[in-house]
């Protein structure tokens, strides 16, 4: 939760292929204290079954930039097989499912502010927003 002196971050993930949540996506979150600072790691989570994590690190105190860092090959490596399937255009033998093997997305951000970051994902793209 934010205060006013940090800002918190919070994020799912929705699978456009088949209209449904990421379940088990590692998410990965790092900060860091100015454009030239280092990032720090703060830690990570996984997307639960309604593809949020529900349980990321909080800020610290001055963090202006953030960087998510989805690992989506697995879950793609996971359901390849069923989303060739489902889509008569893709291709029935991938290597794992995805043509980009992670999403690493990173904004900046202020003190006071919350900040949904939602990700829509398919095999062969993604898109991100801030959301509410």
């Amino acid at each position: 939760m934010s205060t006013s002196t940090t800002a918190s971050v919070s994020t799912h993930i929705l699978d456009t292929s088949v209209g449904r949540p990421a379940e088990g996506v590692a998410v990965h979150l790092s900060a860091r204290a100015g454009r030239e600072a280092a990032w720090q790691e703060l830690g990570g989570s996984a997307t639960d079954a309604d593809g949020r994590c529900k349980d990321l690190p909080a800020l610290p105190e001055g963090t202006t930039h953030v960087r998510l860092d989805f690992a989506v090959e697995p879950y793609f490596e996971k359901s390849a097989n069923q989303q060739a399937d489902a889509q008569q255009d893709a291709p029935a033998n991938r290597d794992s499912g995805a043509f980009f093997p992670e999403v690493a997305i990173t904004f900046a951000v202020e003190a006071g502010e919350h900040y949904h970051v939602p990700l829509l994902l398919n095999p062969f793209g993604y898109s991100v927003y801030r959301g509410s």
